[in-house]
C-alpha cells in the first residue's frame, strides 16, 4: 500500500495553540498569523496540525512555530520550545548561566544533559558562597555551615548532586534512569535553593524599605 499516496494535506485556522511564551514567558493563548496551518493525516483524518503563532502581548509578538497532534488533542512540539520560567533576579552570572542551560536542555528532553547541568548550578553555587572541600559533597557539607537554611533544602541539595552524578556517569545504574520527571523534581528544586540564597534577603529589604509600622 502507498502510504504516501493516500495522505492527505489541507489548509485549517482554527487550531487553538496554548502554551508560555519562550522569550516574554507569558502564558496565554497563541495569536493566529492570519496565516492557514497545514493539515496531514491519512484520507480525511488530520492527524497532525502545523503552523505558526504569535505572542499576544504586544511588547513581544515572539514567533511561534508548533506541531499540534489532532488526535490525543495535545501541543507535541514547538520551536522555540516551550521553556520552565523562573525569577532570575539577584543570581549572580556564573550561577544563573548554568541553570539556563539546564533550563534549555530539559526544554529540548536532553534530560541527562540537564542533570548534569543542575550539578553544574550547585557548583557554581558553592564557588560563589566559598564553600571549601575536595568533592561536591564535601563543598555542600562546609556550605552548612556557612548559611542558615532548612534542612530538607540541604537534603536537597545532596539529592540533586546525585542525579548529577548519576547522569555522568555512564556505568552508574541509574543512568538510563534519568528523564524528564527526575529533571523536572531537580530544576524545581533548585529554583528553591537559588531563591533562599539570593532572593529573599531581596525581598526582606523591599517590605523593610516600604517602612510598614504597626
Amino acid at each position: 500500500m502507498n502510504l504516501k499516496a493516500k495522505t492527505r494535506y489541507g489548509l485549517s485556522s482554527g487550531t487553538v495553540i496554548t502554551l508560555r511564551c519562550p522569550a516574554c514567558h507569558q502564558k496565554g493563548v497563541l495569536e493566529s498569523m492570519g496565516i492557514n496551518d497545514l493539515v496531514i493525516g491519512p484520507g480525511s483524518n488530520a492527524m497532525k496540525t502545523i503552523g505558526l503563532r504569535r505572542c499576544p502581548d504586544p511588547t513581544c509578538c515572539n514567533l511561534i512555530f508548533f506541531v499540534y497532534d489532532s488526535v490525543t488533542r495535545r501541543l507535541e512540539d514547538s520551536y522555540p520550545a516551550e521553556r520552565i520560567d523562573f525569577d532570575a533576579t539577584s543570581i549572580p552570572p556564573p550561577i544563573l548561566k548554568s541553570f539556563e542551560e539546564a533550563i534549555t536542555c530539559h526544554a529540548q528532553s536532553c534530560f541527562v544533559a540537564a542533570s548534569m547541568l543542575i550539578r553544574k548550578t550547585l557548583e557554581a553555587l558553592c564557588h560563589d558562597k566559598g564553600a571549601a572541600g575536595e568533592t561536591l559533597r564535601g563543598r555542600l557539607k562546609s556550605l552548612r555551615s556557612k548559611v542558615v537554611l532548612p534542612e530538607e533544602l540541604h537534603e536537597g541539595m545532596d539529592a540533586i548532586r546525585l542525579l548529577g552524578n548519576d547522569a555522568a556517569h555512564i556505568e552508574s545504574r541509574a543512568y538510563d534512569q534519568v528523564g524528564q520527571t527526575e529533571v523536572e523534581a531537580g530544576i524545581e528544586f533548585t529554583k528553591e535553593i537559588l531563591k533562599a540564597f539570593y532572593q529573599y534577603s531581596n525581598l526582606l529589604g523591599r517590605l523593610k524599605a516600604l517602612n510598614i509600622k504597626t
